[in-house]
């Protein structure tokens, strides 16, 4: 499946007056090979009528990679560093997540570059945020973000991958990219390089009543497909949809780190939906999309 641009997704005006809140759950699994899990998964949903209330909820998926603890390391600080800089001060989203990847990639090689233990060190990081009623995405490597509206489910992410490339490119057919012998091979990621070019939307996508984002690494996105995770996300509540998605993942033997999260966006006013869930209230803008 392409990545669909925010202007290509299937939308409907938003009601005038509504308020949104995100429901958030995200869970990491080993998985059924890997000793150690080198994902690192983070989610914040401030209280209402905090000061960080007015600049959003996020989550954020990073799937290290560098051997030995080197990829559990650059996970995290991915993590961490594009959430610090997020809330660090009130700033328009997308420059919030850009100076987050920016100072994240910076802070993972200049580690990588000192401490030779985390030589060679690196971090896919997919970042969703809702601000304003406004969903924006902060993308870099193979990890993964899924939009599921009206039933349909989209990519909203691009993989950056030598097998991704190979089928932008037509070198490969989808059904040839899945057994590719080197679909692993990342082009893009934190910290491998000086400077890294992130997929940071320009313009925020409006958010509806019932929309459900999924962030996910691959070692999710690799052996559950589009179609069951929309399935599993709309008909269950975040943190059970998260426990269904792993549950599939490990069922088809998860030979990776399997990590997932579930960003479910309703109105303010309906019955909280689910356990182990945050909430946030913002203000949708007025115009239709």
């Amino acid at each position: 499946m392409d990545s669909v641009p925010p202007a290509a997704i299937e939308t409907a005006s938003p009601k005038d007056g509504d308020r949104l809140r995100a429901c958030v759950a995200m869970l990491s699994h080993a998985g059924c090979v890997r000793a150690t899990n080198e994902d690192y998964v983070l989610y914040s949903v401030p209280e209402v009528g905090t000061p960080d209330s007015a600049l959003g909820a996020i989550a954020i998926v990073a799937d290290g990679m560098g051997g030995h603890a080197a990829g559990e390391v650059a996970s995290q600080m991915a993590a961490l560093t594009v959430h610090y800089e997020f809330y660090r001060q009130p700033r328009p989203a997308q420059a919030a997540l850009t100076e987050g990847f920016a100072a994240a990639n910076t802070a993972i090689h200049q580690q990588a570059q000192s401490d030779p233990q985390c030589a060679g060190m690196g971090t896919t990081c997919t970042a969703v945020v809702l601000r304003d009623g406004e969903i924006w995405l902060g993308h870099v490597g193979d990890s993964r973000a899924y939009l599921v509206r009206k039933k349909k489910i989209y990519k909203i992410s691009e993989d950056h991958s030598l097998v991704a490339e190979l089928v932008r490119q037509g070198s490969l057919t989808e059904t040839e990219a899945k057994n590719f012998p080197n679909r692993n091979v990342i082009l893009r990621a934190l910290g491998i390089a000086p400077t890294v070019e992130p997929m940071i939307w320009h313009e925020g996508l409006p958010a509806r009543p019932g929309d459900v984002v999924v962030l996910c690494s691959d070692g999710l996105s690799d052996v559950v497909d589009e179609d069951t995770i929309r399935d599993l996300v709309g008909s269950h509540p975040p943190f059970e949809a998260c426990e269904a998605l792993i549950n599939s993942a490990l069922a088809a033997k998860a030979p990776d780190n399997v990590s997932v999260g579930v960003f479910a966006i309703e109105r303010a006013g309906k019955k909280k939906i689910g356990r182990s869930t945050a909430q946030i209230e913002s203000n949708p803008k007025s115009e239709a999309s």
